[in-house]
């Protein structure tokens, strides 16, 4: 029995390795996903649902520019923690706590799509924090 406990460890480190490699996938996921809603904010504003009562205000397009730079920082930094660096995973932490903070200030203008994205992230930040490397 006292086997098996090694055979654990060995189970719970590849699931962690697992669970790192989904959240750089899944950060390159938001990535495109927050490019794409940058766009749509950009090219078409009536696309997307705009309240004028909101203490916070900034123009579809500014929010479309934000967007769209956020995303392509994701993508690099998910590419960083795919390759196992240890400032992909501190950036990507990061990153994925700005785009938190980014989509619940976008909730106004697309809410369903804000929400999904804010769920995503928070897998994101689950999967890096409980993720802990080999050490040689």
């Amino acid at each position: 029995m006292a086997h098996s406990s090694g055979n654990d460890s060995s189970l719970k480190q590849d699931v962690a390795a697992g669970t790192s490699v989904a959240a750089g996938i899944l950060l390159i996921v938001i990535g495109v996903l927050s490019i794409l809603q940058g766009i749509s904010a950009v090219a078409a504003d009536n696309l997307l649902v705009v309240t004028s009562d909101y203490i916070y205000k900034l123009n579809t397009t500014g929010w479309g520019w934000i967007h769209i730079i956020l995303g392509a920082i994701e993508i690099i930094v998910a590419i960083g923690l795919l390759a196992g660096t240890t400032w992909g995973r501190t950036s990507a932490l990061v990153l994925a706590s700005l785009s938190i903070i980014e989509n619940f200030l976008w909730i106004p203008y697309y809410p369903a799509w804000s929400l999904l994205i804010i769920a995503l992230d928070v897998v994101v930040i689950w999967a890096i924090a409980t993720y802990k490397p080999a050490k040689v």
